[in-house]
This record gives C-alpha cells, sequence and structure tokens, in this order.
C-alpha cells in the first residue's frame, strides 16, 4: 500500500554519433601527467557507479505475487460463527506475521484509512467499520506490503496458500482461527469492492495490501492482493497463574 521509491532503479542510455563527411580528429597532444591521473580517477569514479547500480539491483526485493494455483475460492460459504468482539492481534505463522491491530476507518474523501508509513508501517489494522473477525458477515484487516526503507507488515502476504491458518485474538479473550481459501490480486481498476466488503451469510476474513507491478509515473501500485478465509474454529486463551 506503500510506494517504494526505494526499489525504483532508472537506467541510462549512451549514445554515439559518427561525424559527418568522414571527418577524422587530428592526433591529441601527450597529456601531462595531472591530466592522466584526472582522466584516470574519472574512470574509477564511472566503475564505481555502474558497481553501486549492480549492487542496488541485486539488492532488490520483491514481495510474492499469488500464484494461480493459490486462487482458491473467494469463501466457504458456511461455517461457525461468533459473538461480536473487537480483534486485538492478528498472528499468521506460515508467514511470520504477528501484529498488534490498529482500528481505522474514513478518510474525509471516503477512502479507507491506511496504517501510517512513519510510524504504523509494521501494523496491520482493522476496518472498524466491517464485521468484527468471527461475526457473520466480512471482517477486513489492511496493512502495507512496503515502505521507502524496505518491507512491511504485509509483504509476504501473497505467498499464503490455501489451508493455512489465519488466528485473530479478540478483546473477550478467545481466538478466531479462520482457514485460507484462497489468494487472489486484482487490478485497482477492476477492484471487487462487493465481494471484499460485502456482507457474506458466513464469518469471512478478508486480508488485503498492494501488489502487482509499481507504477512510476503515479507512484502506485496497480493491483491489489486479497486474502480470502473463512472462520475455521475458536479457542479460548489458556489462563495462567
Amino acid at each position: 500500500m506503500a510506494e517504494p521509491e526505494w526499489r525504483r532503479i532508472y537506467g541510462f542510455r549512451v549514445v554515439f554519433t559518427a561525424s559527418p563527411g568522414g571527418f577524422v580528429p587530428p592526433a591529441r597532444q601527450p597529456r601531462s601527467i595531472r591530466a592522466r591521473l584526472a582522466g584516470a580517477a574519472g574512470v574509477l569514479l564511472v566503475l564505481a557507479g555502474v558497481l553501486a547500480i549492480g549492487v542496488a539491483v541485486a539488492a532488490q526485493v520483491h514481495a510474492p505475487q499469488p500464484s494461480a494455483a493459490a486462487a482458491g475460492s473467494t469463501g466457504a460459504g458456511y461455517g461457525p460463527s461468533l459473538a461480536r468482539s473487537l480483534p486485538v492481534s492478528v498472528d499468521i505463522p506460515a508467514i511470520g506475521v504477528r501484529s498488534d491491530l490498529l482500528a481505522l476507518g474514513l478518510n474525509p474523501d471516503g477512502t479507507i484509512e491506511v496504517p501510517s508509513l512513519s510510524g504504523g508501517a509494521d501494523q496491520a489494522a482493522w476496518y472498524k467499520y466491517s464485521a468484527t473477525p468471527g461475526q457473520m458477515g466480512a471482517s477486513v484487516i489492511e496493512g502495507h506490503v512496503d515502505t521507502h526503507h524496505g518491507p512491511a507488515v504485509f509483504f509476504r502476504l501473497g505467498a499464503l496458500q490455501p489451508g493455512e491458518h489465519i488466528d485473530v485474538t479478540l478483546a473477550d479473550g478467545i481466538t478466531a482461527v479462520f482457514r485460507v481459501t484462497g489468494v487472489r490480486q486484482y487490478s485497482k481498476a477492476n477492484f471487487p469492492a462487493k465481494t471484499i466488503y460485502g456482507t457474506p451469510g458466513y464469518a469471512a476474513l478478508h486480508l488485503i495490501t498492494c501488489g502487482g507491478a509499481f507504477d512510476d509515473a503515479s507512484g502506485h501500485y496497480l493491483s491489489t492482493t486479497v486474502v480470502f478465509a473463512s472462520l475455521a474454529s475458536s479457542r479460548r486463551a489458556s489462563l495462567t497463574a
């Protein structure tokens, strides 16, 4: 959901042109030692710049994108449900995610709020106008894929596979256990808002982040990665003395 300038590496082109009319430049006079040293230093600077570009290209890390095999289905269509309780944290063992949850709503222009890039890139956020996780309906949790400084909380979201689990801890002490049913990518021009934010007749969980190619001209990703999951079970946190 961020626009990572740190990952955009621009190329360059050098054009050589021949002199018209077969003109041959005159022979150069021998250069002084100082001039030769300056020329050598210039060559070294050019080589260092090329090396830096090569290192930067090699160091680019791209977020996993959903595979065709992971598309699965957008929901189970049935299953258990839980009473309303605000979500506290989300845990996705398969991709190493463990995050406390912010509760965010809408911006003044009607778009959905996202965590601050300056302080919330490592936190996911529950969309507070959606169902709470485990309630009948769709509960929506969002997070950034990366920032100007590197991967963010949902960097590996596209690597999830159907059958893997997502645990959401609720304020009432219950952990809602969701099973992933599908992982898909949609172009932002064809984002299926009704499917994502609609009200299915079962307890659904939808995780959202940016995906696909990054457009340098607009400064935005062109696609959205969505994980579809449905409530499989629940458990109450064990009490310790």
